[in-house]
This record gives structure tokens, C-alpha cells and sequence, in this order.
């Protein structure tokens, strides 16, 4: 279905149209990832938001591949979030004395090993590294990354083998 950003007085038909072919996907999508069917209505409003806010004149050439595009974007930005939030958590403990049984040495080893990884899986190219955090990041199975990228299972297989062997590559093991 190619489609363009339509002219002001198109918007709220061009959208109602988009909402009622992907609204459930969407939620079946997101809840899926996030169990929660409060927060999956949340993340697929959040999803049309931002397809009303492109600017005007960028075309949307496959709009089923840009909304679950920003779908896995709306997914990172919340792992990130979740993950600075845990930070915030484990520092607010450790300083209260209430994390047992990992040292401060520990929990900064852990956050630039991590760092470490995600500057590394910046090198890759962003299809590789995509498959690469929505297989082992957000749990997608090979044949859901392969639908969303349209491309083969085979693909997808080999998209996280090469992030993989690159982070070993860079992190010395092999």
C-alpha cells in the first residue's frame, strides 16, 4: 500500500485509515513485548503521534513498514529508559546499603561492558544491528524480524550471526 503524507485537509482521513488497518496489529505487537494492555494502547498511540508529526512533504512509501519501524523504535527508546531508570535504582541502592551482592567495582564493570557493546553495535549496519537487538533484546523470533524487515529467515539468521561474531571480533575473543 504506497502512500504519501496527505495535504492538511487529508489528515484525519489518511490517519483514521492507517488506525484501522494497524491499531490491532499494533497492539498485538506491542503488547506482546510488554504484557501490559494499558502500556500496548499507550505505545500504539504513541506510534500515530509520530506519523502526525512527520514533516510536511516526507513521503511514506510503505506505511506498514514506517509505523512498525517507529513501533521498534518506541520498544529501544523504552529499554533505554528502563535501563537508565534501573541505573538510577541501583545507584539510589547501593548508596542506602541495599544491593546485596554486587560491589560498586562490579556494577561499573557491568555498565561499561554494556556501553562498551552498544558503541560497538554501532558499527554495524543499522539492519544488522536492528535484527541483532530484536532477537536478543526484545526477545522477536527470527521469523517476526524477517516479516517486519521483509526480508528471508535466512537473513535475519545471518544478520544476528554477523552482529555477533563482530562484537566477538571486537571484544577479543576471536
Amino acid at each position: 500500500m504506497g502512500a504519501t503524507k496527505p495535504a492538511d485537509g487529508e489528515t484525519e482521513a489518511f490517519l483514521r485509515r492507517m488506525s484501522d488497518a494497524y491499531r490491532e496489529p499494533l497492539i498485538r505487537f506491542f503488547r506482546r513485548r510488554t504484557g501490559g494492555a494499558a502500556e500496548a494502547e499507550d505505545l500504539t498511540q504513541e506510534v500515530f503521534l509520530r506519523l502526525l508529526r512527520r514533516p510536511d512533504g516526507e513521503a511514506i512509501d510503505n506505511p506498514e513498514a514506517f509505523l512498525f519501524r517507529t513501533a521498534v523504535n518506541l520498544l529501544r527508546d523504552r529499554a533505554r529508559r528502563a535501563g537508565a531508570f534501573a541505573a538510577h535504582a541501583a545507584e539510589l541502592a547501593e548508596r542506602q546499603d541495599r544491593v546485596e551482592g554486587l560491589s560498586p567495582e562490579r556494577v561499573l564493570e557491568g555498565r561499561q561492558s554494556l556501553a562498551a557493546a552498544m558503541r560497538i553495535l554501532e558499527e554495524l549496519d543499522e539492519r544488522v544491528r536492528d535484527a541483532f537487538i530484536l532477537h536478543r533484546l526484545e526477545g522477536l523470533k527470527y521469523a517476526e524480524i524477517a516479516e517486519l524487515f521483509g526480508v528471508s529467515v535466512s537473513s535475519v539468521e545471518k544478520y544476528v550471526i554477523k552482529a555477533l561474531a563482530h562484537l566477538a571480533r571486537r571484544a577479543g575473543r576471536i
